[in-house]
């Protein structure tokens, strides 16, 4: 694969990206950092902040490489000496409890034993679940897929409900979206169809996801409902500090702590054994963060 068309992509879908939420929301505070990793490569992190639609979010761009120290060899489960990853990531924590938070990250992997391949994930995190906005953003990610083969919506869908789940409170984060790693290296597919699919998947953002922003980011809420926000916004820090394997790579690899830690929200909330009322929408959210759940039919 070639190095200057990855890191290009990687790039220019930064600032669309970018260019698509400032438009959105114009009183959201940006701040652009431009930085190095002493190991090897930097980047360049978004970071937003205080606008109507949004209370914090960001969009990052990394090309790290370096040596693959223990704890790094451990986790990718390799003896490779070196590594290199490029790729885009963003999470956006919204002002309104009726709109979700999302999540994606695209990436691109070497090592210097000549392996390469693409990876990456997107996912809905709403505090209040909706069947109808649930649907609308699979279908949308469904048709990304089944560009490119029949099989890979349910497989990627399959991940990213067993990745996207806290153990610990047996829950789903929220109602998934897809998850694939090792793109261009399993079942006939090669690293250009696994570089087509991660931009059609990358370019597929803006226009998935605002919509569902459009349709809820006016809707009242009172303050019941901003406290439960900030209870699934607990739930979202648990699972990132405790469980993602993005956040373990970079804390491992000695990244930027800023920018690894840009997912976690401004604000979250934890009480001692918290319980939902009987048939309040709370309840109704918790019974669907479940594993499975079709939400295209």
């Amino acid at each position: 694969m070639k190095r200057e068309e990855v890191l290009q992509f990687f790039q220019t879908l930064q600032d669309e990206i970018h260019q698509g939420l400032v438009e959105f929301d114009p009183a959201m505070q940006w701040k652009e950092d431009k930085w190095s990793r002493p190991g090897g490569g930097g980047g360049r992190s978004r970071a937003g902040a205080n606008g109507t639609v949004w209370e914090k979010g960001g969009v990052n761009f990394s090309d790290v490489h370096g040596e693959t120290n223990p704890a790094l060899r451990a986790q990718l489960k390799t003896e490779s000496g070196s590594f290199q990853a490029t790729g885009v990531s963003l999470v956006l924590h919204p002002c309104n409890p009726h709109v979700p938070i999302v999540h994606m990250n695209i990436r691109h992997f070497r090592l210097d034993d000549g392996s390469e391949w693409f990876g990456g994930g997107i996912d809905l995190t709403p505090h209040y679940v909706d069947p109808v906005e649930a649907s609308q953003f699979h279908r949308a990610l469904r048709a990304v897929c089944n560009r490119y083969h029949a099989d890979w919506y349910e497989a990627f869908k399959t991940y990213a409900d067993e990745y996207f789940f806290l153990p610990h409170r047996d829950e789903t984060r929220g109602v998934g979206g897809i998850f694939f790693n090792e793109l261009g290296t399993y079942e006939g597919t090669d690293l250009q169809e696994g570089f087509s699919f991660v931009q059609d998947l990358g370019r597929s953002f803006l226009p998935n996801y605002l919509p569902l922003v459009e349709q809820k980011k006016e809707l009242e809420f009172d303050e019941r409902q901003r406290e439960w926000q900030l209870m699934r916004r607990g739930r979202y820090v648990e699972f990132n500090l405790v469980h993602d394997l993005g956040t373990r790579f970079g804390l491992h690899s000695n990244g930027r702590t800023e920018s690894i830690l840009m997912s976690l929200p401004p604000l979250a909330r934890w009480e001692y054994n918290h319980e939902v009322l009987a048939g309040s929408d709370e309840e109704r959210t918790l019974q669907a963060l479940k594993k499975g759940i079709n939400w295209v039919n």
